[in-house]
């Protein structure tokens, strides 16, 4: 087993990246999204999303920082669809620790996934707390701290989870947690928050995970999982079975010219963690459908900083901006929300902003 995984991840290693195929660089027009209250500031943006009035929520690694047992470092932001400040929600929220990411339901309710207290957080559209998933350490306990990681992993506890990274659902209101850093793996919850199933485990292989970073589901009910630390999207029905794998973010070409905040490891380094890897999934959103019924993917790499127009099959159909730290380019997307079509918001980490974008169609 583990000579299989090896030769798997060495073949991984091998095959990304390819940087051989040429796709357009979609025509866009970007501004700096969100206005906060005087005396407010917006930490890393970790995640984005847009509920069905258009209101825009953020999820920031701001506030004050430091070991989640005292301060902590979670901020989630209201806008209208303007970019005018509504509201907060949570204000010092007992599952608020280390911001990661937002993501918004059919029925508006605001779910928060936070890395620091392994917490999934469910908002009803008023703001109140309708459902909790996970539970962080306790300040009480001993020892506490970061969770550390080790070979082999643990398993995990089925409605537990370490270092949680994003949530989506299918059309029947299932849930589905990527469970993170870690465990790598995903968690499945029915409507009324009962855990039903797991699926993926650490490695290389198929249907395996490496940090599976960022989720979301389509019309038909399939769960696009980004496998940041294996550089791929693997996309899976609703029982967990595979049905493909989508690696065609990797080979496209290089820009000529670009100018990315995060450096991937240097020439003829062994690479086993495809993080900082071309087209290495960082957040993925799945738009509305269209007229025609179509559905498309957008996803997000660090290096060298773009965002990627996908069919859901996996073909790259164009990229958006470069790294840099101007508008219009990215410092490491951390989160995608989709809007429609040609309307997409960015969460970027390093620049500290959320950029809406307006493609050309």
């Amino acid at each position: 087993m583990k000579k299989s995984l090896f030769a798997a991840a060495l073949l991984l290693a091998a095959s990304i990246p390819a940087y051989a195929v040429d796709v357009p660089e979609l025509k866009a027009d970007f501004q700096e999204f969100g206005v906060l209250p005087e005396g407010v500031y917006m930490g890393e943006a970790m995640g984005v999303a847009i509920n069905s009035k258009g209101h825009v929520f953020v999820f920031s690694r701001s506030n004050t920082s430091g070991d989640i047992f005292r301060s902590i470092a979670a901020q989630l932001f209201e806008f209208d669809h303007e970019g005018k400040f509504v509201r907060e929600i949570g204000r010092n929220l007992y599952g608020f620790g280390f911001a990661h990411t937002v993501r918004v339901d059919k029925d508006d309710n605001i779910w928060t996934t936070d890395k620091g207290t392994d917490m999934v957080v469910k908002f009803g559209p008023d703001g109140r707390v309708k459902m909790v998933f996970g539970r962080k350490q306790e300040a009480a306990d001993f020892p506490t701290g970061p969770i550390e990681r080790v070979t082999p992993p643990r398993a995990p506890s089925p409605a537990g989870f370490r270092q949680v990274t994003d949530v989506a659902w299918d059309p029947e209101g299932n849930t589905y947690v990527s469970d993170g850093y870690i465990n790598s793996r995903i968690a499945k919850f029915d409507t009324d928050g009962n855990y039903v199933t797991s699926f993926g485990e650490p490695g290389s292989g198929p249907g395996q995970l490496n940090t599976p970073h960022t989720i979301a589901g389509d019309a038909k009910g399939l769960i696009y999982v980004g496998d940041r630390g294996n550089g791929r999207i693997q996309v899976f029905d609703r029982d967990g079975k595979l049905v493909r794998i989508m690696t065609g973010a990797n080979d496209v070409s290089l820009p000529k010219v670009f100018h990315p905040i995060r450096q991937p490891p240097p020439p003829g380094a062994v690479v086993t963690n495809h993080t900082v890897s071309p087209g290495s999934p960082w957040g993925i959103c799945i738009t509305p459908a269209n007229a025609k019924g179509e559905q498309f993917l957008y996803t997000a790499d660090s290096y060298p900083g773009r965002i990627y127009k996908m069919t859901l099959e996996g073909k790259v159909l164009g990229t958006i901006g470069t790294g840099g730290r101007t508008i219009g380019h990215f410092g490491d997307v951390h989160s995608i929300a989709c809007e429609s079509e040609n309307v997409i918001y960015a969460a970027e980490e390093l620049n500290w902003r959320v950029q809406k974008i307006t493609i050309h169609p």
